[in-house]
């Protein structure tokens, strides 16, 4: 599957840190960083950047704030050709939070909202893109979305200048279907900018519906190390690579670091496909109920589960 303008995006860090507050060690994020940088992704989304006054350091660690002490005490200077993606979620940052792209080592800023912030999006990504950075909008949970309060997004998206939209399966509940009509749409409001496709895996679909995003002519392409995330995780970037079939990219030092970093991890936390993500996928759910039922003593209670999310009687 060669395309010549595809970039593959990894988050492992970012979002697989939605499972353990950021608590990675040095270790672990050089070890993707490597990986990133020997298998030619393009770039690799080491965390959100975050108001220290929304968030407390003794509960985070430092990969919700992305500092650039912390950035160079991973990479260096960076003096690669893989380039540095930082989230920032409306309400959750201040414009001088965000320091100019030339005093940092990030050089894209996506930012997340929901669509009834698409305003502020807009006014947030349009300061970054001031300040030196590439951007995206990556609208959350559109499948909760009406077809109205979407057209309405996708208008204000279309007359700003920003110029990445991603199409974001936030609850992993969309059929390869619902993707396609997505991606028609977004396309046909906004032709003049790429789109991307985040995908979540509640429903073993998020290769499937990257797949299909990717052959209606999306250029971004979200993936994870074992496809570690929220949840039932996402994409996972060594399976997408296998199927690329581009030289640019390289499957070994993507096997490497999940054999020697993201493995262990396993053991301490529950990502990945699992029953009850499955049903809050399948309900179009927030994967926070099902997130709750597996860190409790019922998390193999599948019919209870069920049962509770569809008050079955």
């Amino acid at each position: 599957m060669y395309k010549a303008d595809i970039k593959v995006v990894d988050c492992t860090v970012r979002d697989g840190g939605l499972m353990n507050k950021w608590q990675f060690d040095d270790k672990f994020v050089k070890g993707v960083y490597n990986a990133c940088v020997e298998a030619g992704v393009d770039y690799m989304e080491i965390g959100y950047i975050s108001s220290e006054k929304a968030f407390n350091r003794n509960e985070v660690g430092p990969w919700k704030f992305c500092a650039d002490s912390d950035l160079r005490r991973i990479m260096g200077n960076n003096d690669t050709n893989l380039k540095i993606s930082a989230m920032a979620d409306i309400g959750r940052i201040d414009f001088d939070d965000i320091p100019p792209a030339s005093d940092s080592l990030i050089d894209m800023m996506r930012v997340a909202c929901y669509a009834h912030q698409t305003d502020k999006a807009i006014e947030l990504a349009h300061h970054c893109m001031d300040k030196g950075y590439e951007t995206t909008i990556n609208l959350m949970a559109v499948s909760k979305v009406n077809e109205r309060d979407l057209d309405e997004a996708l208008s204000d998206i279309a007359q700003s200048r920003v110029p990445v939209f991603y199409l974001v399966d936030s609850f992993g509940s969309m059929y390869c279907e619902t993707t396609e009509h997505l991606l028609k749409k977004y396309k046909a409001a906004l032709p003049d900018k790429e789109i991307g496709i985040h995908a979540h895996n509640n429903m073993q679909l998020a290769m499937s519906n990257t797949i299909t995003a990717l052959m209606g002519g999306v250029t971004y392409l979200d993936a994870t190390l074992l496809g570690m995330g929220r949840g039932a995780g996402n994409c996972p970037i060594e399976i997408l690579t296998a199927f690329l079939k581009n030289p640019k990219y390289r499957l070994l030092p993507l096997l490497k670091a999940i054999q020697e970093e993201v493995l262990p991890w396993q053991q301490k936390i529950d990502w990945g496909y699992h029953v009850p993500y499955l049903v809050t996928g399948a309900l179009n759910e927030h994967p926070r109920s099902a997130m709750a039922w597996m860190d409790s003593e019922r998390k193999d209670d599948f019919v209870g589960f069920m049962k509770e999310m569809h008050d079955y009687e």
